[in-house]
């Protein structure tokens, strides 16, 4: 197992005591690369590594995620890694749920299914929404046609040898994840999904938070689509360039960008007084955000009443995403760099279900 640890005081020791847990048979080791930190992750990976044999400590400057990943993955002992956030919590059956895929021979990569474990404010919960309602169910369908686009860094299993062969972790995107998947996805190498490996991230409690990851997020995924742009609509990559690659363009850039200002075009519309139609068109977009949010609460087994969110979601999150999008096609237009950055952590984790059936598989 590989974790990449910037000043993470407040969640990598319960992040360690989860995965120790697992009830995953083979043995399975545990590499902690401490980037850098100026608070005392190290010190309590280095007890928890002197509790435990399985846990290793790896130090380093601070040179960024994937720099660290890069140097954790040379010090593995095993073939199959299985990668997580320092914020993320594992159920115990997780990390088999991650191997099993690897039975075949031909899969590179595993996706696992990532939900928010916090839900203490509005933002959190927004999130928490998206999270299945947005990636989980985007991921499902990819995975049908074969062309996920991302392998999550909080939870996730590779392939070494076919990480080495990908180029390993790049440096020279902030999206490591994205920019390995799409490389083993040109290698033509399987990338897969298993939805029953589950995990909780800690998701931003505030704006400011939630505008700060984005912005990363936003601007990393600009920076893989460039860098594999030779792939969009080229027949040799198959669905990962027809399908994956141009939905990335839509669904991720362009439709979060420009949904804000639509709904600003319809509500200036509705008080200067628009046809009615217009107005049923767009109470017919809110529909279907609400008819979306619910199937993905049923098929995540949450709480229906959840699905209210997507309403103001699109008034209040939607614009905030879009703005984070536009700064982002800013940023990259100017050239600019932007550094990977600390989120704020709380280690708030308040709904954490692991006991739950999911699925109803477990």
């Amino acid at each position: 197992m590989l974790i990449a640890a910037f000043n993470e005081a407040k969640v990598i020791g319960g992040t360690i005591d989860a995965v120790l847990t697992t009830t995953y048979p083979n043995d399975i080791e545990v590499v902690v690369v401490d980037d850098g930190s100026n608070d005392d992750t190290a010190a309590i990976v280095a007890a928890a590594a002197a509790a435990d044999p399985r846990v290793r400590l790896l130090r380093q400057p601070n040179r960024g995620k994937a720099a660290a990943l890069a140097r954790g993955l040379a010090a593995v002992n095993h073939e199959i890694v299985v990668t997580l956030d320092a914020d993320t919590r594992f159920r115990t059956d997780t990390i088999a749920h991650l191997v099993e895929p690897f039975a075949d021979p031909k899969v590179a990569a595993v996706s696992g299914h990532a939900r928010v474990g916090n839900l203490g404010s509005f933002i959190a919960r927004c999130q928490a929404l998206e999270y299945i309602s947005g990636f989980n169910l985007d991921r499902r369908a990819y995975h049908l046609v074969n062309c996920i686009t991302v392998v999550p860094g909080a939870v996730s299993a590779l392939r070494k040898s076919a990480v080495i062969e990908a180029g390993g972790f790049s440096t020279d995107t902030l999206a490591e994840d994205t920019d390995l998947t799409l490389s083993l996805q040109r290698l033509g190498r399987s990338v897969v999904y298993a939805p029953r490996a589950l995990a909780w991230t800690e998701a931003p409690e505030s704006l400011r938070g939630l505008a700060r990851q984005r912005f990363r997020w936003a601007f990393g995924t600009l920076q893989c689509l460039w860098k594999h742009k030779d792939m969009v609509f080229h027949p040799r990559y198959r669905a990962i360039g027809l399908v994956g690659l141009p939905n990335v363009w839509f669904f991720q850039i362009f439709l979060v960008a420009f949904t804000p200002i639509l709904d600003l075009v319809f509500l200036a519309s509705f008080l200067l007084g628009a046809s009615q139609m217009l107005i049923i068109y767009f109470f017919l977009f809110l529909l279907m955000d609400l008819a979306s949010a619910v199937a993905a609460c049923l098929i995540e087994r949450e709480p229906l009443r959840w699905a209210w969110l997507s309403i103001p979601m699109r008034f209040i999150y939607r614009p905030i995403l879009g703005w984070v999008v536009w700064r982002s096609l800013y940023k990259a237009l100017q050239g600019a760099w932007v550094r990977w950055g600390k989120a704020d952590r709380t280690a708030a984790f308040n709904y954490l279900p692991q006991l739950r059936e999911v699925h109803g598989e477990d």
